[in-house]
């Protein structure tokens, strides 16, 4: 078995690169997705020209969420925001409550300060180069190479997972992810070619989400089939090789649930810094691995007689699991001196909670974001 080594010219395409970005052209011209976000074959030759604002905002919002978990927040940011100029002037907390739900936070703090950037620093005009572009807030290697090849036409190696995953296959890579990505990335920057770059990463992309999928990928559709060592060898589901993973350890506490009398729910804001920074909670106790730490109440245990236990919930974060108490009382709105504020019960989906705020105050009084979903 030929491994793979630490230089792409050691590992020669079966087929030459321009064949197989023809092959992928070819099959993209037919079998595109249709993408908001997306400039498609049928319409770059009617004269569009992809938006470098709407190329950015689609990728960032993909990063670690799925395509159809993005759409309804794509257009809702194009409708509040429909410039990068209009972003980079709203409010942070807007901004932070119409990302809520989608997860991965800091993203959407590096949204804001990028917009900013570019309104300040460049005019509105985001940078064409990958090396401008990662020199902004929240923009890393695939993310810059991405917006470069596809909103400016710039010869740049995509790599994100499903590229990741047809040329692991490609070639047979026996090297376990993430170690292989640098040679991967060289190995996209071989078969990039120079025309149509932006349209050549989206079919590798297209390629890996509808037919080069991780379990059962449909290889007899596949255009580059007579050239994928993977599919020759009979086991394309082997790649990539991934290490073992370990078990995500496990947090613990307890959530507050306050309401008053007429039912409005007592929030507060979090830090800006770290897990879920800026965003919205109701009270609680710190995170911790001790599963059978007492918890203390947020308020003081004389003005709120009695916590009502309304069970737990889960969530699972990329590093770790949550599990967490709930806990239930209505509270005197005089009682609490703390930095928040009451929420009204039919306004409370329009704040910047995380999904697993929701999950809390779901678990505590049933519905109340069932207008929402």
């Amino acid at each position: 078995m030929q491994r793979f080594t630490s230089t792409a010219q050691a590992l020669p395409l079966p087929n030459s690169p321009p064949s197989l970005a023809n092959l992928l052209l070819d099959w993209y011209d037919r079998s595109h997705r249709v993408l908001p976000w997306r400039i498609t074959p049928p319409m770059a030759k009617a004269g569009k020209r992809p938006d470098p604002y709407h190329i950015w905002l689609s990728e960032v919002m993909l990063q670690q969420t799925t395509v159809q978990a993005v759409k309804a927040y794509f257009a809702k940011f194009l409708d509040l925001w429909p410039t990068v100029g209009d972003l980079a002037a709203a409010e942070t907390e807007d901004v932070m409550k119409a990302w809520a739900g989608l997860g991965y936070y800091a993203r959407a703090r590096n949204l804001k300060k990028c917009a900013e950037a570019v309104a300040s620093l460049h005019g509105g005009r985001f940078p064409e180069t990958e090396e401008g572009l990662k020199a902004l807030p929240g923009i890393g290697d695939y993310t810059a190479a991405a917006i470069a090849a596809i909103a400016f036409n710039r010869q740049s190696a995509v790599l994100d997972g499903n590229v990741e995953r047809v040329i692991s296959r490609l070639y047979r890579v026996e090297t376990p992810v993430p170690a292989a990505r640098p040679d991967m990335r060289r190995l996209v920057a071989a078969i990039t070619p120079a025309d149509r770059p932006g349209d050549f990463a989206q079919a590798m992309m297209d390629l890996g989400a509808t037919i080069c999928t991780p379990r059962r990928p449909v290889c007899a559709l596949c255009p580059i089939n007579a050239d994928c060592r993977a599919f020759k060898a009979g086991d394309p589901e082997r790649f990539p090789v991934k290490l073992a993973k370990k078990a995500k350890p496990v947090r613990y506490g307890t959530a507050y649930v306050a309401t008053d009398a007429a039912g409005a729910v007592y929030l507060c804001k979090r830090g800006d810094k770290g897990l879920l920074g800026g965003m919205t909670e109701v009270p609680g106790t710190d995170w911790t691995a001790d599963a059978q730490a007492t918890p203390t109440p947020p308020f003081a245990t004389q003005t709120v007689p009695v916590w009502r236990d309304c069970g737990g919930i889960v969530h699972v974060f990329t590093h770790f699991e949550l599990r967490l108490a709930v806990r239930h009382a209505e509270v005197a709105r005089d009682a609490i001196t703390a930095n928040g504020w009451w929420e009204p019960r039919a306004t409370l989906a329009a704040q910047a909670l995380p999904t697993v705020m929701k999950k809390v105050i779901e678990k505590a009084l049933p519905g109340s974001f069932a207008k929402a979903s």
